[in-house]
């Protein structure tokens, strides 16, 4: 087990940049141009699965594989209907409640590549207007709709813009570093991760090191909808450690400083002995580390599961407050997440 040089700063800015990068699930074409252009600077040419995930591997001093994920895709939306005076409804992408969205900044895709401003707001938004009302709606996806900002006031003019129904609409993430070292913006989930998996390729490859055994990174791009990782998984993958973030939250033990290992969530408990090994090697190596249970949570590994993988799985990430909303972590949770990830790489 090495300790490695790990670059935060790049891993920050990976991260804002891709914070920046609309991509809700379906929808994630310019996020993983963005990740392969990474890779390029590394001088690694990836490759994609036919369902459109990313997969780049690193040679090891063993050939039984290891894989690592993360998952690209994000929260986002779906034109649904268009309204006769000039909204849209829309259809989740993803699991999330109406009201973490409400006041989002977002950008509507039209099929021919343009793209329009917009705004979430539910159908009795002004105080000034409806008074009481405002705080007894509830929020669902009839109350809920889109305002663009476009000079429109019926169903033919938002038309005329070519904005149709299947139109995608991602959630501006409004990426933040705050000097205090928090990272806040929409999409943390899972975009953290995927700047962990870059940053940790880089360290390797500078120091010329390879991995224990041979290692695919694997970037998956529907995991938010259920089946990201349920196929496309290397053959002769012995062993499965996913990235996700970590709920912050009451009963939870997870903080935004550390890296947590999820023992257990909605899909049964992780492998016991590939979590006392990384236990092991958080604590040889100074690693602050959480575990925790998700009572209300999924991964790629537990897809990767169901479609029948038979390798042991184990989940870390870093400590994401507010989840499926404006989320924040800190640079040390990130830190960690990669320190425990190189450990595990490099260990025997």
């Amino acid at each position: 087990m090495l300790a490695l040089e790990l670059d935060i700063d790049y891993a920050t800015r990976v991260l804002l940049d891709l914070l920046a990068t609309p991509s809700p699930t379906g929808f994630t074409h310019k996020a993983l141009a963005k990740v392969e252009s990474y890779l390029l600077e590394l001088g690694i040419v990836a490759q994609r699965t036919p369902k459109g995930a990313l997969i780049w591997t690193l040679p090891g001093e063993k050939k039984e594989a290891k894989a690592v994920i993360s998952h690209i895709d994000t929260l986002g939306a779906m034109v649904k209907e268009i309204k006769e005076k000039g909204r849209l409804r829309l259809s989740r992408v993803g699991g999330y409640d109406w009201a973490s969205i409400e006041g989002a900044a977002c950008v509507l895709h039209t099929f021919e590549g343009k793209e329009i401003t917009a705004t979430v707001l539910n159908t009795k938004q002004s105080t000034h207007v409806f008074g009481p009302e405002l705080p007894k709606l509830e929020r669902n996806d009839q109350t809920m709709e889109l305002r663009l900002d476009a000079e429109v006031s019926s169903c033919k003019d938002v038309k005329a813009l070519g904005v149709d129904v299947g139109n995608f609409v991602s959630f501006d993430s409004q990426p933040c570093l705050t000097e205090t070292g928090f990272i806040k913006g929409r999409h943390l989930d899972n975009k953290a991760s995927v700047a962990i998996s870059l940053v940790v390729t880089k360290a390797l490859l500078t120091a010329d090191i390879r991995p224990s055994h041979d290692t695919h990174f694997f970037i998956s791009n529907y995991e938010e909808v259920g089946h990201g990782a349920a196929a496309g998984i290397p053959e002769g993958t012995t062993e499965l450690l996913c990235l996700d973030m970590a709920a912050v939250g009451e009963g939870q033990a997870s903080d935004e400083y550390s890296v947590t290992l999820c023992v257990k969530d909605t899909s049964g408990p992780y492998d016991y002995q590939m979590n006392a090994e990384l236990r092991d090697l958080a604590r040889h190596s100074g690693i602050s580390l959480k575990s925790d249970i998700y009572n209300y949570y999924g991964s790629d590994a537990s897809a990767a599961w169901r479609a029948g993988g038979s390798y042991r799985a184990a989940l870390i990430g870093p400590g994401v407050d507010a989840s499926h909303a404006y989320e924040r972590t800190h640079q040390k949770a990130i830190e960690a997440t990669a320190k425990l990830l190189m450990a595990y790489l490099t260990s025997n």
